[in-house]
């Protein structure tokens, strides 16, 4: 059953911050590079990279101010109901083949513009205030800025490895991912977001997060259905993590094997490998 999102003013006010600094970062890194039309993954350029966060920014703006001018994408609105984490990559390539200009300094400015919007129009609102978001899931405002915030820090991972720049994905901001925005969305229903083939178990695998930069979490799947657990429900799995390096491997960025192996996820618990079609059913695009 769906429950209402739990945000606290600490973590409302982190999440603004981090939105604004972790912005900051982006546009320098950007400014620096002299090759936009460098790869940064298999299939997108620097600019193609910040073409697509300019559609994230732009697209929650509109979501935030109804008067926002909408994405120029057809039959956008009626397809993104039915998206699974799967199928957002269809998507980001539908909205990239509409947006064509690839001109670092209009797009980063764009992108400025709309994050200034966004911090300035919700500085009054609740943070806890669901909003609908991919897959017909539901997500709180904290939880857009969170999520715009690990965009950020992902992508920009993305650019600086393959500029050969510096990059930070500091510990407090890479946490809101999981914290505020994740945790969130399975508390208020996330809809078909994580529709997939996996035979649903009657066991429940129940797996406890740990981190210095967060409160213990523990979330179950229990017949293809993932929640958020009472605290003090005895876990297969704990997992202790760093955010940074959590994100980077849900995103497919870093192997789970690497990850483990650098000391960034530790497993510890009676049944350790029940982590494994855990992660099968609770995943992200990659």
């Amino acid at each position: 059953m769906a429950t209402t999102a739990t945000i606290s003013p600490k973590q409302w006010q982190r999440a603004r911050e981090a939105l604004e600094q972790a912005t900051a970062r982006f546009v320098r890194l950007v400014e620096t590079v002299d090759r936009p039309d460098t790869m940064v993954t298999a299939h997108w350029s620097v600019a193609d990279t910040v073409a697509h966060l300019v559609s994230v920014a732009w697209w929650y703006a509109t979501k935030l101010d109804p008067d926002h001018p909408p994405l120029p994408i057809p039959g956008l609105g009626a397809q993104l109901p039915t998206v699974t984490v799967d199928t957002i990559a269809d998507v980001n390539d539908l909205i990239l083949r509409h947006l064509t200009d690839r001109s670092p300094r209009p797009l980063l400015d764009r992108f400025q513009a709309d994050v200034d919007k966004i911090l300035r129009i919700t500085a009054d609102r609740r943070p806890d205030e669901l909003l609908s978001w991919f897959g017909d899931a539901r997500a709180p405002l904290a939880g857009l800025f969170a999520h715009l915030v690990n965009e950020l820090l992902v992508h920009g991972w993305d650019i600086a490895r393959a500029t050969g720049r510096p990059w930070k994905m500091p510990g407090s901001e890479a946490v809101l991912f999981f914290e505020v925005f994740l945790v969130n969305v399975l508390r208020a229903g996330y809809g078909h977001l994580l529709d997939n083939d996996e035979s649903p178990r009657e066991r429940p695998i129940t797996v406890e997060f740990r981190s210095a930069y967060c409160t213990d979490i523990t979330l179950v799947l229990h017949r293809g259905v993932v929640t958020v657990a009472a605290p003090g429900t005895p876990p297969d799995v704990r997992v202790r993590f760093d955010p940074a390096a959590l994100n980077l491997m849900l995103f497919g960025r870093v192997s789970r094997v690497r990850t483990v192996l650098a000391g960034k996820l530790a497993l510890r618990g009676p049944r350790p490998w029940l982590l494994f079609p855990f992660l099968r059913v609770l995943r992200a695009p990659s």
